[in-house]
C-alpha cells in the first residue's frame, strides 16, 4: 500500500514542476520591449543564451512535469523522466555558469536559487528510486 506522504509529495512535485513550466513559458514567450526593461545584466544573459542552452531549460522543466504525472500514475517512467531533467538542468546551467560565466557577471547570488533547483531534482531521482524499490511504481 502506497503511503499518504507518497501522495502529498507527488503532488507538491507537480506543482513545482508545473511553476517551472510557467516560468520557462514566460520567459521564452518575452517580447522584445519586456526583454528591454530587464535589468541590464540579466538582460545581456537572456540574449546571450543560445538555442541549444534554451532547448535544454525546456527539456529540464518538460521533463519535470512528466516525472511528477508520471508518481501520480505511479509509472517506472519517473525516474528516467527526473533523470532527463537533471540532465537539461545540467546543460543550461552549465552555459550559464561555465560558459557565459554569470556568477562573475550577475554576482554569487546567482547560483543560490540554481542550487536549489538542482537540489530538488536530485532530490526527485532519489524519490523515483525509493518508490520503485518500496514497490510503488510499476
Amino acid at each position: 500500500m502506497v503511503p499518504i506522504w507518497y501522495w502529498i509529495v507527488s503532488a507538491i512535485l507537480l506543482i513545482w514542476n508545473m511553476i517551472g513550466c510557467g516560468a520557462c513559458y514566460g520567459q521564452m514567450a518575452m517580447s522584445a520591449d519586456r526583454i528591454a526593461t530587464l535589468p541590464e545584466n540579466q538582460r545581456d544573459a537572456w540574449l546571450a543564451m543560445p538555442k541549444a542552452a534554451r532547448i535544454a531549460y525546456v527539456v529540464a522543466v518538460s521533463a519535470g512535469l512528466f516525472g511528477a504525472i508520471a508518481l501520480l500514475l505511479r509509472s517506472l517512467a519517473a525516474g528516467p523522466f527526473f533523470i532527463a531533467s537533471l540532465v537539461g538542468l545540467i546543460v543550461q546551467f552549465g552555459w550559464f555558469f561555465i560558459v557565459y560565466k554569470g556568477m562573475s557577471r550577475l554576482g554569487a547570488s546567482s547560483a543560490a536559487f540554481p542550487a536549489f533547483i538542482a537540489l530538488v531534482a536530485v532530490g526527485q531521482i532519489a524519490f523515483a528510486c525509493c518508490a520503485k524499490a518500496q514497490g510503488w511504481l510499476g
